[in-house]
């Protein structure tokens, strides 16, 4: 099995085994590439999200590891084996599906007994792992319903049962909770991470949910047009986007886009098209140079208001109140400023009472809290 080094906190290397590793991998449908140069090293026993918009390449990625598609350039390795031309039945995954695909003429428990009569395996070895799947799930009460008899999470409770019973060394979610309510979803999230932890397996799930993704996964991998933008933990994506679409795509924030227009060891200040001078917090990764072209991000929940001027000297603007949105447990603001530019404010519910709309307002934010964007950033795999 592939290993990849690391460094504890005392800077000592330590070994972590790969369970998935993509090398430069392409597809292409039609002479056009869907998949284009990926990389992705995947860690054993991590949940690892690919999240990305309709047509980004994310499905695509996991049918070539499930191998339902055959990668047309580069290596794909599951537990240091090349699976150029290792088919789907014998690699060691299994796939969850958005629509479930249950056997509609067998019961909860033959649905998850199927792919292991195919196997040829005796009836105590398949009722021993039937019976294990069954109560990992939590379905041994419903055992002899069939699928048609199942609530929505029943169904992707014996869908995740079918797989468990294979013993995958690797779980493929495709949008696993896709179909589901709202509130199910919720639920079955909390589910999926408790199995997950319980049974130590590597999970790759493909979302365009973001909450969903930054709320069950070790690491994300954001993917636009069939490219990898960034790699990172949930609290990394979220907080230190190194491109301008994963900044737009994960959450909501707001952009602005500008130049350098000064630097020192401390800040930097960018102007942008409308003529805003925003002041941001220079770090290592943060652009620096004079005169190049940058993005701002500045997420709605890092925003304050008020009735009154702050006495501030950076990122404080004036403008007016034009729309309030009740969201329960928040309120989102849109202010629009002098220069005409609209901003998303998302404050707590305190259950005072809300503004009017044309009220004259002021934002700002503290430097801290805006994040300055190259934009030619490089990928990192983190």
């Amino acid at each position: 099995m592939a290993q990849t080094v690391l460094k504890n906190q005392r800077g000592v290397k330590t070994f972590q085994s790969l369970d998935v590793e993509l090398r430069n991998v392409f597809k292409f449908f039609n002479q056009e590439p869907a998949i284009h140069g990926v990389d992705l090293d995947i860690k054993q026993g991590e949940f690892f999200s690919i999240l990305g918009p309709s047509g980004c390449g994310k499905t695509t990625t996991l049918r070539l590891i499930a191998g339902f598609e055959k990668v047309d350039a580069g290596k794909l390795l599951i537990q240091g084996q090349v699976m150029t031309n290792v088919p789907p039945y014998r690699r060691p995954v299994n796939t969850v599906f958005q629509s479930y695909a249950l056997f509609n003429h067998l019961n909860v428990w033959d649905n998850i007994a199927f792919g292991l009569r195919l196997k040829n395996l005796s009836g105590s070895e398949i009722n021993s792992r039937v019976g294990e799947a069954i109560k990992q799930v939590k379905m041994e009460s419903l055992r002899s319903r069939f699928p048609n008899q199942l609530s929505g999470g029943q169904q992707q409770r014996v869908a995740l049962a079918r797989a468990l019973v294979n013993r995958p060394a690797v779980l493929l979610l495709d949008e696993p909770l896709g179909a589901l309510d709202l509130k199910l979803r919720k639920e079955m999230q909390i589910e999926l991470s408790n199995l997950h932890k319980n049974l130590g397996l590597t999970f790759i799930m493909v979302t365009h949910d973001q909450e969903e993704a930054l709320c069950l996964s070790d690491r994300i991998a954001v993917m636009n047009q069939g490219k990898i933008e960034q790699i990172g933990t949930p609290s990394t994506i979220y907080e230190r986007p190194e491109t301008p679409f994963v900044a737009d795509f994960i959450g909501d924030t707001n952009l602005f886009t500008g130049e350098i227009a000064d630097v020192d060891p401390t800040y930097i200040k960018i102007v942008t098209k409308t003529g805003l001078s925003i002041v941001t917090i220079r770090s290592s990764d943060t652009p620096n140079e004079l005169a190049q072209s940058v993005v701002v991000s500045v997420r709605p929940e890092k925003i304050q208001i008020s009735l009154y001027q702050p006495n501030l000297p950076t990122n404080c603007f004036e403008g007016r109140l034009i729309n309030v949105m009740y969201l329960g447990t928040h309120v989102n603001y849109v202010v629009e400023l002098t220069n005409g530019i609209n901003i998303n404010v998302l404050q707590p519910n305190t259950m005072g009472n809300l503004p009017d709309r044309d009220t004259p307002i002021y934002i700002w934010w503290s430097e801290t809290d805006c994040l300055a964007i190259s934009q030619t950033s490089n990928v990192k795999n983190s």
